[in-house]
């Protein structure tokens, strides 16, 4: 089984906030997410600046395309990303012009797994070629204030590796909980404020993937 990657999530209102940490912490980064909110904030600038600092990292837009898919990606992989994400609720057509405009570009697209998605829309991401999807931990045992991860959440990540995706962990992940995955196919795990808000965010990122290397050693 190949070793996780850790990604940074930058949600953070500006560059210089985004930029500080990231600087600290890149030596032990795998994957850059420019988040929802510093895309937002910044536009694709963020991306453009990130890409000239970091050109051998991984980067992710964290655009999560609802529609205008062929248009939102070019924009993000022109800026320099090699990922862009697509929301669950987004159309095969929308999906399908995010898949061309990846296609062209070398990148890949994520499917950000929100509530309502279905097995079937899965198969049909995957008939599209879809890579990759981003997974949280279960939204039922969450609202039946239960916390952690549970078994529901590490089948559904072995179903969608079984259909042959590359499946993405996020949802407040923290070091203690990366053993709880071993044995389970998981391509990525996300840290946003355990790392960029962190007092060393060198440190917490080099937390991070010790337990990475220890758990899938």
């Amino acid at each position: 089984m190949q070793r996780p990657k850790l990604q940074i999530a930058l949600d953070t209102y500006d560059l210089p906030s985004a930029l500080a940490p990231l600087q600290q912490a890149a030596a032990h980064i795998d994957v850059i997410e420019c988040g929802t909110i510093l895309c937002l904030a910044e536009g694709m600038r963020a991306v453009k600046i990130i890409r000239s600092l970091f050109p051998e990292k991984t980067i992710l837009a964290d655009v999560r395309i609802a529609e205008a898919g062929s248009l939102i990606s070019k924009m993000a992989f022109d800026a320099g990303a090699n990922w862009v994400s697509v929301v669950s609720g987004a159309t095969m057509t929308t999906i399908e012009a995010v898949m061309k405009e990846a296609t062209k570009r070398g990148g890949e697209v994520q499917i950000e797994l929100i509530d309502g998605w279905t097995w079937e829309q899965a198969k049909c991401w995957r008939a599209l070629g879809v890579p990759q999807v981003i997974t949280h931990r279960s939204r039922d045992a969450e609202a039946k204030g239960e916390l952690g991860w549970g078994q529901e959440d590490f089948d559904e990540i072995r179903k969608l590796d079984d259909l042959g995706f590359k499946a993405t962990v996020t949802g407040g992940v923290v070091p203690s909980d990366i053993p709880l995955f071993k044995g389970v196919p998981v391509y990525v795990f996300i840290a946003g404020r355990g790392i960029y808000a962190a007092a060393d965010p060198g440190l917490a990122a080099q937390t991070f993937q010790d337990a990475i290397h220890k758990t899938f050693e």
